[in-house]
């Protein structure tokens, strides 16, 4: 195969990820008329119609399927190379904008952010708070960070952090005045400290013991939209919180609360960072995963 194939390959391979020879024009800068002339020209060579053209539509043929699964992800692997060795000579810098949930603030980002400034003091960290799962490429961001549990399939996840688990705790106090639960179904009985997301929807609480899941739709007298303002509710005796370990061991440890029902509370994936694709990797954005990337 010679250089010209090679480039009529990435011509192929643009018209039949796009659809359309104008998009495929405009993506390559080129001239429509280059681009027929591309396709035309590798179909004569190789004796096979590879794209279905009609008035409305431009589509691989049952031959240009087999070419596409072939050729297009060595030719994406090239691209990205490519994109690697030339952002490596160029400082990661502009604008980042990421969305996450407050508690990621917290958690992932707050504890490292001055080395991050101070490694990458050319990027402009946007960091956007938001509890609502958003459409990252709508909202103009280029990356967000939530719970791996929430994930789109089609979305790149990279581990900001290890496994998580929950905590049902009240103080001695209530407990006092109340006995303590031992069942899901036992939790009816509890005024219970329930947190609404930014959405709008109130949180069900996720249990799981020996393989059975329960969500269970709590009741209670207070709601507040925070884990922090529902552990200070939870200190001061209003009632039970189902919170994040990290947010309450200390608390645990010191006789402050007190933890129940810990068998229904296991271990469940912690904090991504997630965008669309590699191939649109700025070098803000890599220097961003990378900082953040957990590592065990």
């Amino acid at each position: 195969m010679d250089r010209t194939q090679l480039s009529q390959l990435v011509v192929f391979v643009t018209v039949a990820r796009t659809g359309s020879f104008r998009a495929a024009a405009d993506q390559l800068g080129i001239a429509p008329s280059a681009v027929s002339h591309a396709v035309s020209t590798l179909e004569d060579t190789l004796g096979l119609r590879l794209l279905a053209r009609t008035t409305r539509s431009t589509r691989p043929t049952e031959e240009g399927e087999r070419l596409l699964a072939r050729v297009a992800g060595p030719l994406a692997e090239i691209e990205t190379g490519f994109t690697e060795v030339t952002e490596g000579a160029v400082a990661p810098a502009g604008p980042l904008r990421i969305t996450m949930p407050f508690l990621a603030v917290q958690e992932v980002i707050m504890r490292r952010l001055p080395a991050f400034t101070a490694r990458y003091p050319a990027i402009e960290l946007d960091i956007r708070v938001s509890d609502i799962f958003e459409d990252i490429v709508e909202k103009g961001c280029d990356a967000g960070i939530r719970l791996g549990e929430s994930l789109a399939a089609d979305m790149i996840a990279v581990r900001a952090d290890g496994p998580r688990r929950g905590m049902i705790v009240a103080s001695p106090a209530y407990f006092e005045r109340h006995p303590r639960p031992r069942h899901p179904r036992d939790l009816s009985a509890h005024n219970c400290i329930r947190r609404r997301f930014e959405s709008g929807r109130l949180y069900r609480w996720e249990l799981e013991h020996d393989g059975h899941a329960v969500s269970v739709e709590v009741k209670g007298s207070v709601i507040l939209p925070q884990q922090e303002l529902m552990r200070q509710a939870a200190l001061d005796g209003v009632g039970l919180a189902f919170l994040f370990e990290e947010a309450v061991a200390a608390d645990v440890r010191e006789g402050r609360l007190i933890s129940v029902m810990e068998e229904w509370c296991p271990p469940f994936d912690g904090f991504y960072i997630y965008y669309p694709s590699r191939r649109q990797m700025r070098p803000a954005l890599r220097a961003f995963v990378e900082f953040f990337r957990y590592s065990a």
